[in-house]
């Protein structure tokens, strides 16, 4: 059996930097794992479309796909947008959706990664408290599972870590930023949980202004084109035991 071809599904976005960003973070994913075919649609605003990208896979006569949603929890996106968009690519193909990236403990590797390159040790954990900042969701699982990453990253070390959201849910950047200060926290630094630069992130961006530290978005962390990897890697599986490969 011919390995399935990855199809990275990202969002999309009016801002240049989110499309870079996914083609870069694709570009280290194929580093990665060299001869693994990796192409990229976009659900909106940016080319290839998802469904021009499956055609094109198609007229080439591909026909194993797993799909993977670039998004960090199972929100609106990833539970209706893309399994619809999935349902309308031509039928000789078969495709099976990956998980979302999130939550994973290389995720919270790769946000730490972020905030050491924005200036902060190891050492300055203890005294540092971290806005985890999301895009936010009107999704109660997806807010759900920002505030368990949240609890769980506290847990590592750091003074405190408190979740934000840029949009949809409560509360914004700058009001995590003063409750932190609030708790004492000789510094705070935060953290944005997405992916790739854009309206939101820009959003959390200017939240962050009472903040001492501003990490950078995850991007094409390493840690996240691994997290891809295994993500494409638990897709597979069902297909390669199909054919006993």
């Amino acid at each position: 059996m011919r390995r399935p071809v990855l199809l990275v599904v990202a969002h999309g976005s009016r801002d240049p930097r989110h499309a870079a960003t996914v083609h870069e973070l694709v570009r280290r994913v194929r580093s990665l794992r060299p001869g693994l075919r990796v192409e990229t649609g976009f659900l909106d605003f940016n080319v290839p479309s998802v469904q021009g990208a499956l055609e094109s896979l198609d007229a080439e006569g591909v026909r194993d796909v797993v799909a993977l949603p670039l998004l960090l929890t199972r929100a609106f996106h990833a539970k209706s947008d893309i399994p619809a968009v999935l349902a309308q690519a031509p039928p000789r193909l078969r495709i099976r959706q990956a998980e979302v990236l999130g939550p994973s403990p290389l995720l919270m590797s790769a946000l730490e990664r972020r905030l050491y390159e924005a200036g902060l040790t190891p050492a300055d954990k203890s005294s540092t408290g971290v806005v985890l900042a999301s895009a936010g969701s009107s999704d109660p699982e997806a807010i759900a599972v920002i505030a368990a990453i949240a609890r769980e990253w506290r847990h590592t070390g750091w003074c405190a870590v408190r979740p934000a959201f840029a949009s949809a849910s409560l509360p914004r950047t700058e009001q995590a930023v003063r409750e932190l200060r609030a708790l004492g926290c000789a510094r705070v630094a935060v953290a944005p949980y997405v992916l790739a630069p854009g309206f939101l992130p820009d959003r959390i961006a200017r939240g962050a202004a009472g903040a001492d530290v501003l990490a950078d978005v995850l991007g094409p962390a390493p840690e996240v084109a691994r997290v891809l990897l295994e993500r494409y890697d638990e897709a597979r599986a069902p297909l390669l035991a199909a054919v006993g490969a």
